[in-house]
C-alpha cells in the first residue's frame, strides 16, 4: 500500500485526501518510509524534516476536518530543490559556503507552493550553486540516478528528478537556465517543463529583469506538471517580468485533438549539434506516435544562428553578477568549471552584450516566423543518454570533442536562448534501459500547447509508466 501511495499521480493523490479517503498523515508517513528504504541509495533528498513535515499533515488533517477550504496541493508531501530558500530549513546550493545556511523566509516559488497546501518534507540535491547538468557536491557528494546507480541523474534538479523517478515525492520544483528542468527529467523518465521567462515569476533575484534563467514545475506525468504550473505561475508585483495570466489557466483537462497540428522534428537541429545515435535510435521510432495522433510531421528546424553566442554570454554574465563576489573571496572553495564561467563573465564588454542582445532579437523573429509556419518543434532533450556518474560531463559527443562543461547540452540551451516554452516528457529508452526525453517547443509562452502536445504524447506511448527496479 506505501509504494502504491508513492507511485500514484499528484492529481489522484490530492482528491484522496480531499475526499478523506487518505489522510495527509498517512500520506506523509507513507513517503517518509519510502525516502528511508530508497534515498540512502539515490542520495536525492539531502536535508529531512520528518517531525516538521508530519506536524504540517496533521494540522492539514484537522483544516480538513473542519471543513476549511483547502488548496488544490493540500496534503501532498514536497521536497525543494537545494537552491530554493526555505524558512527554517537549510539551503545550501551544494556549496560548503553554504553548509549551515537557514534562511529566514521562503522564495516566491515555495511560498506558492505551501501557501496551496503541500507539506514540505526536505530539500532535493544539486551541483555546487546549480551550475552544470551532473547532481555533485562537495556537501552531500553525488546523486544516483535510479534506472542505473553508476549513471547520472541529470541537473542541475537532479536530486528532484531522481526522487520523482524513485516514488520519494509526487511534485517537484526545479530552475533552468540550460537544460536543468529537462536534462533531469530526460535522464529519470519523468517531466519538467521550461516556462517562458515570467510565467513563473521568481523573488528574491539579484537580477529581477535577466530572462535567462526561469523557475517551473517536474512531475511524473504532464498532468501533475501542469497541476503544479498552475499553482506557481500567475503575476507577482515583486517581479517585474511577470506575465499578467492566472496559473488557473493550467489547471484544466490537458487532452485535445491533436489532428491538423503541424509538427517540426529535427534529431539534431538542423545538423548543427552531434547527438548520440542511442538517443536518435530511442526517439526516432516514437515521432511516428504525432503522425498517429493526426499531426502532420516534417524534418524541419529553425535558424539558431547565434543562439551559442546568446546563451553563453549572457549566462556568464549572470553568473559573474550572482557569484563574481562568492569568487573573489574563496576561489578556493569553488570548483573549478564553475570559477571559469565566473571569470569569463568578467571578460565580456558592454559591447559583447549589445552583440549577444542584436541576435538575441534577430533569433526572436526568426523563431516567430518558424512558428507560423509549425505548431510545435521536436527536439533531443539531451544529446547523449545518462553518462557514468564518475565522469563531471562529456568530454566527446558521438565522437565529437566538447570544449567544455556546456558544450553537451546544446540542445537544451540553444532553446533556452529562445526563450520559448520548452518541455521535457520521457520518449524512450537505450537498448541499454537508459532513458531518453523528448523535448517539445512551443511557440512564444505557448505553454499550454506543449503541455497538451505532452500529455497526448504520454498516453500514446505509455513510456512514462515505466519504473525503475528498486528492490530495496
Amino acid at each position: 500500500m506505501s509504494t502504491d501511495l508513492c507511485y500514484r499521480t499528484a492529481r489522484e493523490l490530492a482528491d484522496l485526501v480531499r475526499r478523506r479517503e487518505v489522510s495527509a498523515r498517512e500520506l506523509v508517513a507513507a513517503h517518509l518510509e519510502r525516502i528511508e528504504r530508497v534515498n540512502p541509495e539515490l542520495n536525492a533528498i539531502v536535508t529531512l524534516v520528518p517531525e516538521r513535515a508530519l506536524a504540517e499533515a496533521a494540522a492539514a488533517d484537522e483544516r480538513l476536518a473542519r471543513g476549511e477550504p483547502v488548496g488544490p496541493l493540500h496534503g501532498l508531501p514536497v521536497a525543494h530543490k537545494d537552491t530554493h530558500l526555505t524558512a527554517g530549513i537549510r539551503t545550501t546550493s551544494g556549496s560548503p559556503l553554504l553548509r549551515d545556511h537557514v534562511p529566514d523566509a521562503d522564495e516566491l516559488i515555495v511560498e506558492r507552493i505551501r501557501a496551496a497546501g503541500a507539506i514540505t518534507i526536505g530539500k532535493t540535491n544539486v551541483p555546487e550553486f546549480a551550475a552544470g547538468s551532473h547532481t555533485f557536491n562537495p556537501v552531500f557528494g553525488a546523486t544516483r540516478n535510479p534506472y542505473d546507480a553508476t549513471r547520472t541523474p541529470g541537473g542541475s534538479s537532479g536530486g528532484a528528478a531522481a526522487a520523482l523517478a524513485a516514488g520519494l515525492h509526487p511534485l517537484a520544483d526545479g530552475s533552468d537556465m540550460g537544460g536543468s528542468l529537462r536534462n533531469p527529467a530526460s535522464f529519470c523518465n519523468v517531466v519538467g517543463l521550461r516556462p517562458a521567462p515570467g510565467r513563473v515569476p521568481t523573488h528574491p533575484s539579484a537580477a529581477p529583469w535577466a530572462t535567462m534563467a526561469v523557475q517551473g514545475p517536474m512531475a511524473r506525468t504532464v498532468a501533475d506538471a501542469a497541476l503544479l504550473l498552475s499553482v506557481i505561475a500567475g503575476p507577482d508585483p515583486r517581479s517585474p517580468i511577470a506575465i499578467d495570466e492566472p496559473g488557473s489557466v493550467f489547471a484544466g483537462p490537458l487532452e485535445r485533438d491533436l489532428t491538423g497540428l503541424r509538427v517540426a522534428w529535427s534529431a539534431d537541429l538542423g545538423g548543427t549539434v552531434p547527438v548520440d545515435p542511442a538517443v536518435v535510435g530511442a526517439l526516432a521510432p516514437r515521432i511516428a506516435a504525432f503522425t498517429d495522433l493526426g499531426c502532420a510531421v516534417e524534418e524541419a528546424c529553425p535558424d539558431l544562428t547565434g543562439a551559442d553566442e546568446v546563451f553563453r554570454t549572457l549566462r556568464a554574465w549572470q553568473f559573474d553578477l550572482a557569484l563574481g563576489p562568492v569568487l573573489d573571496r574563496h576561489r578556493d572553495q569553488v570548483k573549478a568549471s564553475l570559477a571559469a564561467n565566473i571569470d569569463q563573465g568578467r571578460t565580456l564588454t558592454g559591447p559583447d552584450l549589445a552583440r549577444a542582445e542584436v541576435l538575441r532579437a534577430a533569433l526572436y523573429h526568426r523563431m516567430r516566423e518558424f512558428f507560423t509556419r509549425y505548431d510545435l518543434l521536436l527536439l533531443p532533450v539531451s544529446q547523449v543518454p545518462p553518462f557514468p556518474i564518475e565522469q563531471e560531463y562529456p568530454t566527446d559527443v558521438a565522437g565529437e570533442p566538447q570544449p567544455d562543461y556546456l558544450g553537451w547540452m546544446r540542445s537544451a540551451y540553444l532553446v533556452s536562448a529562445t526563450g520559448h516554452p520548452a518541455l521535457s516528457v520521457p520518449g524512450g529508452f537505450t537498448p541499454g534501459g537508459l532513458p531518453v526525453g523528448l523535448q517539445i517547443v512551443g511557440p512564444h509562452r505557448g505553454e499550454l500547447a506543449v503541455l497538451r502536445a505532452g500529455h497526448a504524447f504520454e498516453q500514446a506511448t505509455g513510456v512514462g509508466s515505466r519504473r525503475p527496479d528498486l528492490t530495496a
